[in-house]
């Protein structure tokens, strides 16, 4: 009998509805969830997780949602709103999150979120026992669950265990501005195998554990209580066949010109609304575009879909009010009654919308000021069967270890982005064409249309 694979993850990756004739569950999009749901589908383990919904549920509705997730071998692990707003909300996304994206200036003071952390960790780790069978391969991810795999270990001392971190591993002097840093350390040393998206957050672990544990590394494993703990590199990629094929779809056309009428070019930016995807910037680049290139006013727009993100976290509140400060004044500044610069969009859009907007855009720009990979960069080149269009790539971005063709900009050099974002605008199709095919060491290897598309991301000419 085939082992199977237990997925543990903050977020089960479906979304709950409550009606009034019970629940219903429809997937949910995001990087993660996308990345692993083939996994999980192929398989035959769990994926373990919180189910979303914040409101407390009654003994009789707990046990009719688990019901229902078990069909698809989704197992619930259910918070009080309470431990959302500290375990969540207060240590994973107040501390670790912005600490880990080199914004120290966005971390609180106190500390008094850690024990609720811990204590969720906890319940996960005990979730994760009850679900066990000899021989599961278990795997845990991301920033929320740090403490996960020693966890796990107590309780279950010969199991196989992995870690992925979905986000930067920082320096280590940046890294050890975090309140209980070597306890997060420790946590994820319970696993055999722990993962990263680049080579630069495996060093920065590296010497995290040197530094501030005593503990050396012997390039690509340590040796840790009497253990070996591996560690790799391993750059998540998406579903380029997939993806090419829903994007040459021909009800996407008319999608396409309703977004391309009224300009004669146009850019394309797509995120969460969080203060390390480099929105802020962004904008005022596009502004510094439109000063700089006069001639272009009338004839370019940026289309930038921003989805909500967090919104009941102090800081991302107040990051909305500046963006939205910045997208007045640019559209105050220079919109006619013909033409407006700058679509600003809060809120989801649909999949077939999204690739709609990925085939309109001359010019992608994905521009964060840290972000462990990004899958938005690589979606557009794999939607972009027509050889067409041009990537706008953040340097501080995981994806630029591997989309090397990209124009390359520094997102915190708003006067040199404002310059790439106008050698994107125009470079030449002949250019967008030549240019060879991405190495994309990260696409599944049955996944050839990322080859024959990746020729849509190109250098900025010399």
């Amino acid at each position: 009998m085939a082992s199977r694979v237990l997925i543990v993850s903050n977020r089960l990756p479906i979304t709950v509805r409550r009606r009034d004739d019970g629940f219903t569950v429809e997937q949910s999009s995001g990087g993660l969830a996308t990345g692993l749901r083939g996994p999980h589908e192929r398989g035959t383990g769990w994926w373990l997780g919180w189910p979303g919904l914040s409101d407390e549920l009654s003994p009789a509705d707990r046990h009719e949602l688990t019901q229902l997730l078990a069909r698809h071998r989704l197992a619930p692990l259910f918070l009080s709103a309470t431990e959302l707003a500290r375990y969540y909300d207060g240590f994973s996304n107040g501390f670790v999150w912005p600490v880990f994206h080199y914004l120290t200036g966005q971390v609180p003071y106190r500390t008094e979120d850690w024990p609720c952390y811990r204590d969720v960790n906890q319940r996960f780790a005990d979730l994760v026992v009850e679900h066990y069978q000899e021989g599961d391969l278990i795997w845990v991810h991301d920033y929320q669950l740090m403490l996960v795999p020693a966890l796990v270990r107590q309780r279950l001392p010969q199991a196989r265990i992995g870690f992925f971190l979905h986000i930067p591993f920082p320096a280590e002097e940046v890294y050890r501005t975090l309140p209980h840093r070597e306890d997060l350390l420790r946590g994820l040393l319970g696993a055999d195998l722990i993962g990263f998206h680049a080579t630069s957050y495996l060093r920065h672990f590296a010497s995290a554990l040197l530094l501030l544990l005593g503990l050396p590394t012997q390039v690509d494993r340590i040796v840790f209580e009497d253990r070996t703990v591996r560690l790799g590199v391993f750059p998540m990629g998406v579903n380029a066949r997939r993806i090419a094929a829903l994007a040459e779809r021909p009800e996407l056309e008319a999608d396409v010109a309703e977004i391309r009428a009224g300009s004669e070019y146009t850019l394309v930016a797509i995120d969460r609304l969080d203060y390390t995807k480099g929105v802020p910037q962004r904008l005022l680049a596009f502004e510094m575009l439109l000063q700089q290139h006069p001639e272009l006013r009338g004839r370019v727009k940026l289309v930038n879909l921003a989805v909500p993100s967090r919104i009941q976290v102090r800081a991302y509140r107040k990051f909305r009010s500046e963006v939205n400060g910045l997208v007045g004044r640019i559209n105050g500044s220079f919109a006619t009654p013909s033409w407006v610069p700058l679509h600003y969009m809060f809120r989801s859009l649909p999949e077939r919308r999204v690739l709609a907007l990925y085939r309109a855009a001359d010019v992608m720009l994905v521009t964060p000021v840290r972000d462990g990979m990004n899958l938005v960069a690589k979606e557009y080149v794999a939607a972009r069967t027509d050889h067409r269009g041009v990537l706008v790539l953040s340097e501080y971005a995981g994806a630029s270890a591997e989309l090397v063709e990209a124009v390359c900009t520094n997102p915190y050099d708003v006067d040199g982005s404002a310059e790439a974002f106008y050698a994107a605008l125009t470079m030449p199709p002949e250019e967008q064409e030549r240019r060879p095919v991405l190495h994309a060491a990260s696409m599944p290897a049955r996944s050839s249309t990322w080859r024959k598309t990746s020729a849509a991301c190109a250098p900025e000419t010399a």
